[in-house]
């Protein structure tokens, strides 16, 4: 433990400064598709009665039709959070007919790329935007890898923590300029300890053999319908998933928000040969926004992102460069089958403490050979982190998973310990010392589970999927959802329809025109069209 990380610990420790510690701010973003009753991907549009996908601000599809995302406020207790994420859960199994929620990161079962619908967004010309955005991602990627679902946790600490360090630290700087320094040292954390959080919440080792009938993989396989690694924890961020040749290209930089916004707006004005082949408009018919290795900025695909709010109209790159990082996204999250949300609460007190950490901590800037090994780590917790005695890359040296997981674990508990002594809980604490149950025994890691499960009830991944869903299913059916937050939802999908109607009715240009001018709005050329 640095000096400097302790006087920092010392600071937000005193007494009128350690309430700071419960205005962390939190949103949980949860992915899930829609099946039928037999496992399959649904074929039905989004349902009416949950709103327009394009205006509501909760509840909205990913790339497919198929895919739920669910988006809370933000909250300084994760608590309410998660709360929020159980209401909308039970307002849309309300109008979900006779399908559900798949629980896994790693696809339900699927039909051909013509069977996995593009989610469609309305006439606006936002809404074909949108639309054509997802369709570039089919031609680049393929329909199925778009169907695999995760959790993201929006993460940041309060202004007002951010300009007492300062105060101590730099206070020849804005705080602005501050925030954004921390945030790229917190984020370059991160990066250097992820495999951290694959080890411990990773919960996709296996997958239908439906999902890779048409690849090379390198799989075993489980049972006649399932493949999987025996030591695997995340499958869903190996190079299985979201993963490209033209991204691995790519040297995306996380030292200074200046090398970050140069080098992701680099790749989304550089043209890829590849791309260039698929065409832009063909025919009268959009195949992608452009033909450049990355059409815009949030098709780059890492496990953290820096995000600013933007206004309407403002572009995420722009944003960011003129304003600096309002706080991070943590994208590497799976979504955890045995917790009815993806996620629970202990699991988000552990992240707090991890992130807090992370953004306290020393964090030099990351050269090319560190980077390499942050990659490494990653790559091998993600294939093998529960195999025994693995060992990953520390300081140029090997270590084994486990001993530096414990080196890590122990140095969160002043972290704990300070977010518990403002909360006025054991809660952080107690996160930790769960932790450390599943680096002394690997069965009782999330993807150590899976298996045992798969192994000890004989199912395929399909029939586990489908049994796990029908009972949270039953879990969120057999709860009644008050009639204040019934009213608040049934308004919302109104005024969703109507949003969407009053976007289709102003437009004034063609959508090759406001194609082009949207683009050309922004030197960085980037766009808000998730």
């Amino acid at each position: 433990m640095t000096t400097k990380y302790q006087a920092s610990l010392a600071v937000l420790g005193q007494k009128d400064n350690i309430q700071l510690l419960t205005q962390l701010q939190h949103g949980i973003e949860k992915e899930g598709l829609r099946t039928d009753m037999a496992g399959y991907l649904s074929q039905q549009p989004h349902p009416d009665q949950l709103g327009s996908k394009l205006t509501h601000p909760y509840i909205t599809t990913d790339y497919s039709e198929a895919l739920l995302e669910f988006i809370t406020p933000v909250y300084q207790n994760p608590a309410d959070a998660l709360h929020f994420q159980h209401q909308l859960h039970q307002y849309t199994y309300q109008h979900l007919d006779a399908e559900l929620l798949w629980v896994n990161s790693m696809p339900c079962l699927l039909g051909s790329d013509e069977e996995i619908p593009i989610a469609y967004y309305g006439d606006s010309n936002l809404g074909k935007m949108k639309y054509v955005y997802r369709e570039g991602l089919a031609h680049r990627y393929g329909k199925a890898m778009q169907t695999i679902a995760g959790i993201h946790y929006n993460f940041s600490l309060p202004s007002e923590l951010w300009e007492l360090l300062k105060e101590k630290e730099m206070p020849g700087l804005t705080l602005d300029d501050y925030q954004s320094t921390k945030y790229f040292a917190m984020i370059r954390n991160f990066r250097r300890y992820a495999w951290l959080l694959m080890y411990l919440f990773g919960a996709s080792p296996a997958v239908s053999k439906n999902f890779l009938r048409n690849g090379k993989h390198g799989l075993q396989s489980l049972n006649h319908e399932t493949l999987y690694l025996p030591y695997a924890t995340s499958l869903r961020m190996s190079d299985l998933g979201y993963q490209n040749n033209a991204q691995a290209s790519l040297n995306i930089c996380y030292n200074t928000l200046p090398s970050y916004v140069d080098t992701i707006s680099k790749a989304i004005k550089t043209p890829y040969p590849k791309y260039e082949q698929i065409g832009v408009e063909v025919n009268g018919h959009y195949r992608q926004l452009n033909s450049n290795l990355l059409q815009i900025e949030n098709e780059y695909y890492s496990p953290v992102r820096p995000k600013r709010i933007t206004q309407s109209g403002e572009h995420p790159i722009d944003a960011l460069a003129d304003k600096g990082v309002e706080y991070v996204e943590i994208r590497c999250m799976d979504l955890n089958p045995f917790a009815p949300l993806g996620i629970d609460l202990t699991t988000s007190h552990f992240l707090d403490t991890f992130l807090t950490y992370c953004a306290l901590a020393d964090s030099p800037d990351i050269d090319l050979q560190e980077c390499k090994a942050i990659q490494h780590n990653f790559d091998q917790t993600v294939v093998e982190g529960r195999k025994p005695e693995l060992t990953l890359i520390k300081q140029d040296k090997p270590i084994q998973l486990t001993d530096w997981a414990k080196q890590l674990l122990t140095e969160l508990i002043p972290v704990a310990e300070l977010l518990d002594s403002a909360w006025g809980s054991n809660n952080h604490k107690v996160a930790i010392e769960e932790q450390l149950t599943k680096i002394e025994d690997s069965s009782l890691t999330p993807s150590a589970k899976v298996i045992a499960e798969l192994q000890q009830s004989q199912s395929s991944f399909n029939e586990f999927g489908i049994s796990v869903a029908k009972q949270h299913a039953d879990y969120f059916l057999g709860t009644s959802l008050c009639s204040k937050r019934q009213n608040y939802f049934n308004a919302l999908t109104q005024q969703s329809w109507a949003d969407q109607r009053h976007l289709e009715t102003k437009d004034s240009q063609s959508f090759p025109e406001f194609l082009a001018d949207y683009f050309r709005a922004s030197p960085t050329s980037t766009a808000s069209c998730k």
